[in-house]
């Protein structure tokens, strides 16, 4: 289904537009990028009003995509793989946030350790994007420090059970994408950055 809404895409684009074969495939790269968020948002939406969790589902995901905004991450190297482990994510996330329950305790304890990981491991890059700026990588260090700390104080006093869960599993969820040990254990590459100053040592940060 892709390859054929694709085809029928680019084929009007070059029809109807002057773009040059690099400006083509660039606009290619970017619209198969909104065709797979939207195709698997709709999939997600779909399952979520199935189980009639979709409001549930939609804050969960405000919640997790603040956070990733800023910290990054691993993502995954086939659409496939993305739709299925967004989708349980998505859908599971909410439905444990619901019959999970986590005292005071346990969330301060659980949330100092994030805000600790994501100070140390924010933002893990990817190969094909590598964070390579020091001044943007600061900057994307403490806006998502300043996030985990805000989400962590909400989740101890904000009066709702579901936010306050998800508010601490967002964060859970952002500390394995952003390890280290998740990037080896999937035999990705970690702090690509480095590597790309290491074979660009002109480049002017």
């Amino acid at each position: 289904m892709k390859k054929i809404v694709m085809k029928k895409i680019m084929n009007y684009v070059k029809n109807n537009t002057k773009y040059n074969d690099t400006q083509l495939l660039e606009i290619e790269y970017g619209l198969t990028g909104i065709y797979l968020t939207i195709s698997k948002m709709i999939i997600i939406s779909i399952i979520s009003l199935f189980l009639g969790i979709f409001k549930d589902m939609i804050i969960f995901m405000v919640l997790f995509n603040i956070i990733r905004t800023f910290a990054f991450g691993l993502h995954a190297t086939k659409s496939w793989i993305c739709l299925i482990s967004s989708a349980i994510i998505f859908v599971g996330v909410p439905l444990i946030s619901h019959y999970l329950t986590l005292n005071l305790l346990l969330k301060l304890f659980i949330g100092i350790l994030c805000i600790i990981f994501i100070f140390k491991n924010s933002p893990a890059d990817t190969k094909k994007r590598p964070i390579v700026s020091i001044r943007r990588r600061l900057i994307l260090n403490y806006i998502s420090t300043t996030i985990a700390i805000i989400f962590v104080i909400l989740s101890l006093i904000i009066n709702n059970d579901y936010i306050s869960n998800c508010l601490i599993f967002s964060l859970i969820l952002e500390n394995i994408l952003i390890s280290s040990l998740v990037y080896k254990f999937f035999n990705l590459p970690y702090n690509n950055y480095i590597d790309f100053l290491k074979s660009h040592p002109d480049f002017n940060n």
